[in-house]
């Protein structure tokens, strides 16, 4: 109850103190990157049941001479890495969050895609609604392993406290303000999750 407090009472007050810079970010990726300027894609929420998030677009729309849809790195425009090394890609999340879809700390809602590949213990991240930050994104976000990063999801569910939220919400302040763990090097975005290595 807490937590679905604060979650309501925190969005609420992000998104009129960052209602100037909504409508900045939102002119500029449709100056930059084009229509449509919301990214929305089906993830897969508390219990694993879909939810439609909704971030900024990075990407642009572009194929090849055979009409095939390049790859991320090459779709990723400048304006996308910016906003995406910022988090500014994420404050779209806060309806999300204000909604009940989602909570301001929790594990990232991956892709439904992912859920056959779970095992018993992975899949119990879906215990908790899926966090715009959480324990994995200040501890590596995307430049650590799937392995690593349900670990640290999965602890996150068991030791779930207010105290700990708050911990991670100012953890990742810093990371952010540092611009530190975007994805690994070489790579636009992380790389596609096929079943547990170990």
């Amino acid at each position: 109850m807490v937590k679905r407090v604060f979650d309501i009472v925190f969005s609420i007050v992000l998104l009129l103190l960052f209602l100037p810079l909504i409508i900045f970010v939102s002119f500029q990726v449709y100056k930059k990157i084009g229509r449509p300027i919301l990214f929305i894609q089906t993830r897969p929420g508390l219990r694993g049941l879909p939810f439609n998030m909704i971030k900024y677009r990075t990407m642009l729309n572009i194929t090849d001479d055979k009409d095939n849809t390049l790859n991320d790195e090459e779709r990723l425009s400048s304006f996308g890495k910016f906003l995406r090394s910022t988090s500014l890609d994420e404050l779209p999340e806060l309806w999300n969050v204000l909604i009940g879809e989602m909570s301001i700390v929790g594990p990232r809602p991956l892709l439904m895609e992912y859920l056959p590949l779970y095992s018993a213990a992975q899949f119990r991240r879906h215990n908790v609604k899926p966090g715009i930050t959480g324990w994995a994104q200040i501890n590596g976000r995307n430049s650590i392993d799937w392995d690593e990063k349900f670990t640290l999801d999965i602890w996150y569910v068991d030791n779930f406290s207010f105290w700990l939220d708050m911990k991670i919400l100012f953890l990742t302040i810093k990371k952010v303000l540092k611009r530190k763990d975007i994805s690994k090097d070489g790579q636009a975005t992380m790389t596609k999750f096929k079943g547990s290595e170990k």
